[in-house]
C-alpha cells in the first residue's frame, strides 16, 4: 500500500459515486483512459480488484469499501486541516459542532447566541441528544465541543467547568406538600414519582438519594422528555426529581412548586469538554474559552433554589 497515492484514492471515491470512471474522469477533470490506468494500476499495488460490474454500475469489492473508507477519512482530516489553516488566516472563524445533553437545552442556545454576537464568522452546529446519544458521538469524535454533566471517565478528555447544577424535587402548585417547610425525605415515601428513562442521569441522582433514606420511590410513568414530565406533574399526575434549570421558567411562572426537602438540592457540575485526541480549532478553543469564562452567567435561576453550594 505504500504506493497508492491520494490522487488514485480520490478517483476510486469519485467512480463510486458517480457510478462510472466517464463520469468520475468529468468530476475530476482528466481523461477516461487516465482514470482507467490510475485504477488498474492501484489494484496491481494492491493485488485486488477494486470493483465489480452490475449491468451498467460499479459496485466496490471489500477491498474497495476500505479504500472508499480511507478516502473518506483522509478527506475528513485534510478538510479538518483546512478549517484550521483559514481559521487562522481569518482570525476570527471557523466551524464548531456542540453537542449538548438535553437537559443542557435551556441555557446552551442563550450561551451560544452570546457567542456568536462577539464572533460572527464563527459557524455553530448545535447537536441536542440524551447523555448516552451525546456522549456516543462524543467518543466518536464527531463534536469539537460538548457541553455534559459528567465528562467520561474513560477517555482522554479535557474539561473545565461551567457552573454549578441543582436537583431538586418539584410538584404541581397546588399539591399539599407545596406548603411544608423542612420536610424529611421520609414524606416522599408514598408518593408516585414521574422518571426518565433507566440510565438517566438524573434517574440514577433520584434513586440514590432516596435509597439512602430508605425510600423505594413508587414510578408512576417512565418518560423519555423532561418537558413531557414537566407537562404531567403540573397535571397533578406525581412529583419529580430534576434539575432545578429544566423547570425554572416553570417556578418563575408558578406552575410548578418546589419542595423544601431537607438534603436537597442535590448539586451536580456543568462542563465544558473535549476529547483529548481530536486536536482543537482555533474557533473551538474561543468557544471553550468563552464558555469558562462567561457561561455561569448564562445558568437558569430557579426561584428559592441556590445558585451554588454553601460549601465546595
Amino acid at each position: 500500500m505504500k504506493n497508492v497515492t491520494l490522487k488514485q484514492l480520490r478517483l476510486v471515491r469519485a467512480a463510486h459515486e458517480k457510478g462510472s470512471f466517464a463520469a468520475a474522469a468529468e468530476a475530476t477533470h482528466v481523461t477516461p483512459p487516465a482514470v482507467t490506468m490510475q485504477i488498474k494500476a492501484l489494484e496491481e499495488e494492491i493485488g485486488l480488484p477494486v470493483f465489480e460490474r452490475d449491468g451498467s454500475r460499479l459496485i466496490p469489492t471489500a477491498a474497495g469499501q476500505e479504500l472508499l473508507d480511507a478516502a473518506r477519512r483522509i478527506d475528513a482530516v485534510l478538510s479538518d486541516a483546512r478549517e484550521s489553516i483559514e481559521a487562522m488566516r481569518r482570525i476570527d472563524g471557523g466551524r464548531v459542532t456542540v453537542g449538548v445533553v438535553s437537559t443542557a437545552k435551556y441555557f446552551a442556545p442563550r450561551m451560544l447566541a452570546a457567542f456568536t454576537r462577539l464572533h460572527p464568522r464563527v459557524e455553530l452546529n448545535l447537536v441536542v441528544g440524551n447523555r448516552k446519544e451525546i456522549l456516543d458521538r462524543f467518543l466518536a469524535g464527531d463534536f469539537d465541543v460538548a457541553i455534559m454533566g459528567r465528562p467520561p471517565e474513560d477517555a482522554q478528555v479535557e474539561s473545565d467547568l461551567i457552573g454549578h447544577h441543582p436537583h431538586i424535587v418539584v410538584a404541581a402548585i397546588d399539591d399539599p406538600l407545596a406548603s411544608e417547610r423542612d420536610m424529611p425525605p421520609e414524606r416522599l415515601a408514598d408518593r408516585v414519582f414521574l422518571v426518565r428513562e433507566p440510565g438517566s442521569g438524573t434517574r440514577i441522582l433520584m434513586e440514590r438519594f432516596l435509597e439512602k433514606a430508605g425510600i423505594h420511590p413508587k414510578i408512576g410513568m417512565e418518560i423519555g422528555s423532561n418537558e413531557t414530565i414537566k407537562q404531567a406533574v403540573i397535571a397533578g399526575l406525581g412529583l419529580t426529581f430534576i434539575s432545578a434549570h429544566t423547570v425554572a421558567a416553570e417556578m418563575e411562572d408558578r406552575r410548578l412548586a418546589l419542595l423544601d426537602v431537607v438534603g436537597l438540592p442535590l448539586w451536580r457540575r456543568w462542563y465544558v469538554c473535549r476529547l483529548g485526541r481530536k486536536r482543537p480549532m482555533p474557533a473551538a478553543r474561543r468557544l471553550m474559552d468563552f464558555l469558562v469564562q462567561e457561561g455561569e452567567g448564562f445558568l437558569p435561576k430557579a426561584p428559592g433554589v441556590p445558585e451554588r453550594p454553601e460549601r465546595e
